[in-house]
């Protein structure tokens, strides 16, 4: 999980490769996109515009339910990599464990994608521990990171423990929740006393749960400021006290 760089940009929604070079020239090294969101090729020419070599970024999409047959995830995997510009990915994420999602069958294709080359890892999003369980029973490449919905105001806590119990990366989306940590006042008060963002506290405290981060922003500001929560430390006090918040608000439920 070393290879892993922990503030990756998250592209849903992003249709200017501009954003995407210039995020990376930002210092991104981390790119997350996927199928479902219909920008693979802005991400591949935004990877091309940028003068950061590839061979020196993170690069991860994922397959849609609909292309998680076992016969499906080979040419799915293949469309990604000629819409995204390149030979092989850095993580192949199955998107989520429904649709044509079969462990006994997409995981070993995903094996054989990995045995040639297309893709570095293999990688799953949205799984819950049951469904992770049946993953160690029919992947043979080791799991690498489970991507989940992760922010102060929703915290899947069993799928956190799973990933430390059976060492995997978690990887949070959404720190910001949609923009609602933006409203908070335990956030805001926190940021003040620190002399930083809201958006950098939020993602900051994701970080000390998960192993890696994506937040989405299209403008460089935006995504220097994301950037900058990898070198914000909170206090156990502050972790604290973002902990007691006392809401629940998952914004992208199944």
């Amino acid at each position: 999980m070393d290879d892993l760089p922990p503030v990756g940009l998250g592209t849903m929604g992003i249709d200017d490769p501009d954003a995407v070079a210039a995020a990376i020239d930002a210092g991104y090294r981390h790119l997350d996109t996927a199928s479902i969101y219909e920008n693979e090729a802005v991400v591949g020419a935004g990877i091309e515009r940028a003068e950061t070599p590839r061979e020196e970024l993170f690069v991860a999409t994922k397959l849609w339910v609909d292309d998680l047959a076992g016969e499906r995830v080979r040419p799915a995997t293949e469309a990604a990599l000629e819409r995204l510009g390149l030979d092989a990915v850095d993580l192949l994420y199955a998107h989520r464990p429904r649709g044509d999602y079969d462990p006994t069958e997409t995981l070993p294709a995903m094996d054989a994608v990995v045995d040639d080359g297309l893709a570095a890892r293999v990688g799953v999003s949205n799984f819950l521990p049951g469904d992770l369980e049946l993953v160690r029973q029919h992947l043979d490449a080791p799991l690498f990171a489970n991507q989940i919905e992760h922010h102060p105001y929703w915290v899947e806590a069993e799928t956190v423990r799973d990933a430390r119990e059976h060492d995997y990366a978690l990887v949070g989306y959404s720190p910001l929740a949609n923009g609602d940590v933006f409203d908070d006042e335990v956030l805001a008060a926190v940021a003040s006393e620190r002399g930083a963002s809201v958006a950098q506290v939020a993602v900051a405290w994701c970080l000390e749960r998960a192993d890696a981060v994506i937040p989405k922003a299209s403008s460089l500001a935006h995504q220097r400021d994301n950037l900058g929560a990898a070198d914000l430390e909170l206090t156990a006090d502050e972790l604290a006290r973002i902990d007691a918040i006392e809401r629940e608000n998952e914004v992208f439920p199944e």
